[in-house]
């Protein structure tokens, strides 16, 4: 089919057609990380790459997945959803990063999400800001189980998706802990609103790269003073997914 042809068919912003992708589907935020998942995987290919985002398609442990990056926070994650549940997507797993709430997580920690506060704007044009933004108990107890397969320590409850990375005030980060939610990013609560309203499934796992409550930013102090579970944690949190993902 002519490149001209393809994009006219084509989801806007994806690049993806119907029949194009696999069921379940892996969303990191960097496109960077799509090949560091995709590394893992026996085969991959890529289908598309356009803006914040980057689709391939993967076989892992004989499971045929989807890999696509949503860029950073939810309007794009959104856009990510959207176009990929129109082409048969039926399935997201959010791989990410996230600042703990909690005292207690490390740096290196991975979280499993049971819910997303919504402390972002994309939701409301969707739906009440009463409504909640929750996984699928299927994705969520098989990120738990993979987790904890892979001797992980895994914290498992509620988050905060926030849009104003910069804007996060230590008000807003002891109004969170003492709410005992977990940890922040900015995609999740997106995510899993859109998949519950089209009938889908989704779920998330990040893994912590620093600590709100207690000041510590990954790398602040050295490589070296980082606990021994902080190495490689981006890596661990894709071979939980990945094992997740095969486990559907």
């Amino acid at each position: 089919m002519a490149p001209e042809r393809r994009a006219a068919m084509a989801q806007p912003h994806l690049l993806v057609e119907p029949g194009e992708l696999n069921d379940i589907a892996l969303l990191p935020g960097d496109p960077g990380r799509v090949d560091r998942i995709a590394n893992h995987c026996e085969e991959s290919t890529v289908v598309s790459e356009n803006r914040e985002y980057k689709v391939v398609n993967a076989t892992y442990e004989g499971v045929e997945l989807t890999i696509c990056s949503t860029g950073i926070g939810c309007p794009s994650a959104a856009i990510a959803v959207e176009e990929l549940s129109r082409v048969g997507v039926e399935t997201f797993i959010r791989v990410g990063t996230t600042g703990a709430l909690q005292a207690e997580i490390d740096i290196g920690d991975m979280v499993v999400a049971t819910g997303a506060a919504k402390e972002e704007g994309t939701t409301k044009r969707y739906e009440s800001a009463t409504y909640p933004a929750v996984p699928d108990y299927h994705v969520l107890s098989s990120l738990v189980d993979a987790a904890e397969g892979n001797g992980e320590d895994v914290h498992v409850g509620p988050i905060v998706s926030d849009d104003a990375f910069y804007a996060e005030t230590d008000a807003h980060v002891e109004d969170w802990e003492a709410a005992g939610l977990q940890c922040v990013e900015m995609e999740a609560a997106t995510i899993f609103s859109l998949a519950r309203r089209k009938g889908l499934a989704a779920g998330a796992i990040c893994t912590v790269d620093g600590n709100l409550v207690l000041g510590t930013q990954k790398g602040a102090a050295g490589e070296e003073e980082l606990p021994e579970k902080a190495k490689n944690n981006v890596e661990r949190a894709i071979a939980i997914s990945l094992d997740a993902a095969a486990s559907l």
